[in-house]
């Protein structure tokens, strides 16, 4: 098995938005805010190479969607799908499976591109994973949270026919890739937990957006259920902590992974380092 950071650009969202409750005072040392209180936020998706499999966990934004569309998101930087595939030698062809951890639109808008008028898959030989579950909450939306569903990223997938749901997780991927479920940011997230090289990684999508979010009041705004966030934090960080699991951030503009460490104010980061230092 090898694992792969691919990097898809960088957008910007609501500081606020981004850190809950927490004053600006103090998210602001952790990622400062521009003129506008936006912050820069990574777009980061993990790849895993496993036999003759080729596993893509989420895809980035895209860049289907208008000009209105980025510029409410700063869509920026020198990242993008195509190049950071290409880097390790491979090409959106050579995917044979998209694992989406949610359909919100920039961890899955990458997944349907446009051809002419129409909207097809970006990775033409993959298999699209979901669960049941999860896709009826993000087809169905509620008003909260129905700009973050987008049609287009959506529908198309099972349009295609390419669309899975995942039931049991050890009979969809190789036995060292668990899948796990959340519920407090959306319902039924998934983080894939990956054992590489003796160490057990878990992919964070939006429980723990970045290595800032560790801190357990430090809860986004967006977060559907955010007492439910709360205690997955509290459980994963508590269970991470006394395995020594390694965070793989997606949203961090910096840090892709991270080890932790109990302080007297609780768990927090230990070191950070890159996935490929491993």
């Amino acid at each position: 098995m090898k694992l792969f950071s691919i990097n898809t650009g960088f957008f910007k969202l609501d500081g606020g938005a981004m850190f809950g409750v927490v004053p600006k005072s103090i998210w602001n040392k952790i990622n400062p805010a521009d003129e506008n209180n936006m912050c820069t936020w990574a777009l980061r998706c993990l790849l895993i190479q496993d036999e003759d499999r080729l596993i893509l966990v989420d895809t980035g934004m895209g860049n289907k969607q208008s000009e209105k569309f980025f510029g409410h998101y700063y869509l920026h930087g020198d990242d993008n799908i195509e190049k950071s595939l290409a880097i390790h030698g491979f090409c959106k062809e050579d995917i044979t499976d998209v694992l989406l951890t949610h359909l919100h639109f920039d961890h899955c808008g990458g997944a349907i591109i446009k051809e002419g008028e129409k909207l097809v898959p970006a990775f033409k030989n993959a298999t699209y994973w979901s669960n049941q579950r999860h896709w009826d909450w993000a087809t169905h939306p509620n008003d909260r949270e129905k700009a973050s569903f987008l049609s287009e990223n959506i529908l198309p997938i099972k349009e295609s026919g390419k669309l899975k749901f995942i039931e049991t997780s050890s009979d969809d991927f190789p036995r060292n890739i668990i899948i796990r479920q959340v519920f407090g940011h959306t319902d039924a997230m998934m983080l894939p937990q990956v054992t590489y090289k003796g160490h057990t990684i878990l992919y964070m999508a939006d429980l723990l957006p970045s290595a800032g979010h560790i801190p357990l009041p430090y809860v986004m705004g967006y977060d559907m259920f955010p007492a439910t966030t709360l205690t997955e934090k509290q459980t994963f960080l508590s269970e991470a902590l006394q395995n020594n699991y390694v965070l793989f951030f997606e949203h961090d503009p910096l840090i892709e992974c991270c080890t932790l460490q109990l302080t007297e104010k609780g768990i927090r980061m230990k070191e950070s380092f890159k996935l490929s230092e491993l």
